[in-house]
């Protein structure tokens, strides 16, 4: 059974095998109306055993040419750090110039620009590396401190995990936040994150796995509904709302009200793909309010109006998150 999008993906020499294993791991467990949502196809300028980052060989069976059948080009992070193979350079110029979509994981952005990829484009990579990206590319709009960054068709993420978070973004893009939500939950990750959010986090255990505030957050998920403010997440939490904003931006590196309204967004995302309830219900049953706020945040956050939104989602979108009315 066919799958309907192909992703190649790009190991450069040494490639992170880290890097390799995250579009394999969550573009592989989407399944839409009983088809896969992805195959993922690796890819090397030269096929064959490709070093790693780890002092191992990884055997690639495939040269650059299944680019051409590619739907999404996304180059792996790699321990050669600032030059890529001119094989890879022409191969992502031919891929735009077909109207693909690229992505990079952390250093795999050095690929993109030196491909001319990024220029004019705003992007990112791992922070370590920024200053140097910077230094050699001045015409890339560089966003140093966030996850992930989608320019058009071009997508860099930073360094390690927030290659996860770009993953789910662009299978939330091809096939909606249940989807999205639901590959997360399968492989055990946190749900889709704003890539927006800092890289700068300042608590040693990733966000929202047994930092102070994660029992305040699930608390507020279950409350989606009600007009919270940081008053009512700071009595829950014990502290004060002084206190509840710096913990809660060390941890997750937004305040607790844009993680808030990110929450109610996804959550009318949700509602809108699994479910065929009027507006104004999808949007107190998130929290925001009425219909022509919901339009609002929709149109800022997607680009698309409401009835746009679950035109393009909802059929698809029910192949994996089944919900009724009830559920709001």
């Amino acid at each position: 059974m066919r799958p309907l999008r192909r992703i190649a993906v790009v190991a450069p020499s040494p490639v992170s095998m880290f890097n390799l294993a995250i579009p394999e791991l969550l573009f592989t467990k989407v399944e839409v109306e009983g088809r896969p949502g992805y195959e993922v196809v690796i890819c090397a300028p030269e096929p064959g055993p490709v070093p790693t980052t780890g002092g191992l060989d990884l055997h690639v069976r495939h040269g650059l040419d299944v680019i051409r059948e590619a739907d999404t080009v996304l180059v792996a992070g790699t321990g050669a750090l600032y030059t890529a193979d001119p094989r890879t350079v022409d191969a992502l110029r031919e891929a735009a110039a077909d109207g693909k979509r690229i992505a990079s994981i952390c250093t795999g952005a050095f690929s993109l620009a030196q491909a001319g990829l990024l220029d004019g484009r705003r992007a990112t990579t791992y922070w370590s590396h920024s200053e140097e990206l910077r230094r050699r590319y001045p015409d890339v709009d560089l966003c140093a401190d966030v996850l992930y960054v989608q320019d058009g068709p071009v997508l860099t993420s930073s360094g390690y995990a927030a290659g996860i978070d770009l993953c789910l973004h662009i299978i939330r893009t091809d096939y909606g936040a249940a989807v999205a939500n639901e590959v997360a939950r399968l492989a055990l990750v946190a749900p889709v994150r704003p890539g927006g959010q800092t890289q700068f986090t300042q608590t040693p255990l990733p966000p929202e796995r047994g930092t102070a505030c994660s029992d305040t957050r699930g608390w507020a998920m279950r409350h989606l509904d009600e007009p919270l403010t940081l008053t009512d997440l700071a009595r829950h939490a014990g502290v004060s709302v002084r206190t509840l904003t710096r913990r809660f931006h060390a941890e997750s590196g937004v305040s607790p009200l844009q993680w808030l309204l990110h929450q109610r967004i996804e959550r009318a995302k949700e509602l809108l793909e699994t479910t065929t309830l009027p507006m104004d219900r999808v949007a107190r049953a998130c929290g925001l309010g009425t219909a022509d706020s919901l339009r609002g945040h929709l149109v800022r956050r997607t680009g698309l109006t409401p009835s746009a939104y679950r035109t393009q989602f909802s059929r698809l979108g029910t192949g994996m998150a089944a919900a009724t009315s009830s559920a709001a």
